[in-house]
């Protein structure tokens, strides 16, 4: 197994969870300045999802990694991003928006268990050699 190597939040939990995952989808940006991105393709996303907290649930998870890919690859996979509605309007799928759009997605699932988990940061890797990072500021919240 290839060992990735991902930048990690300074933080005061007890806990915390790295989940990688892939998900395979096509997108493009309706705008000339995009380059090569103005026409359709597609990608195989490599995703980390960063999640800590001080507190375990009934099961001894801080989360369900099995829920974590009910939102991110089951939503995302073999899909046009273009055709979701988090990315209708100005919202285009750029690797910046999908990492914000998955954190957003993530951190409101975790609003609704008892253990109260936060999603630290999100890492979307587009190609082999460029990724997005994104990590909220601290008490940030876009939902």
């Amino acid at each position: 197994m290839l060992m990735q190597y991902y930048p990690h939040p300074q933080h005061d939990y007890s806990y915390e969870l790295n989940k990688d995952m892939n998900f395979s989808a096509a997108h493009f940006i309706p705008d000339e300045q995009a380059g090569k991105c103005a026409h359709m393709h597609g990608h195989t996303y490599v995703v980390n999802i960063t999640i800590a907290g001080d507190t375990l649930d009934d099961t001894g998870f801080l989360v369900n990694f099995q829920k974590l890919k009910e939102l991110v690859h089951k939503r995302y996979d073999h899909r046009i991003l273009n055709d979701l509605e988090e990315f209708s309007g100005m919202n285009f799928p750029t690797t910046e928006v999908i990492a914000q759009v998955i954190w957003q997605r993530i951190e409101n699932y975790l609003k609704t268990v008892p253990n109260q988990p936060s999603c630290l940061q999100i890492l979307v890797r587009e190609t082999p050699t460029s990724y997005v990072l994104y990590r909220p500021k601290k008490g940030e919240n876009h939902g």
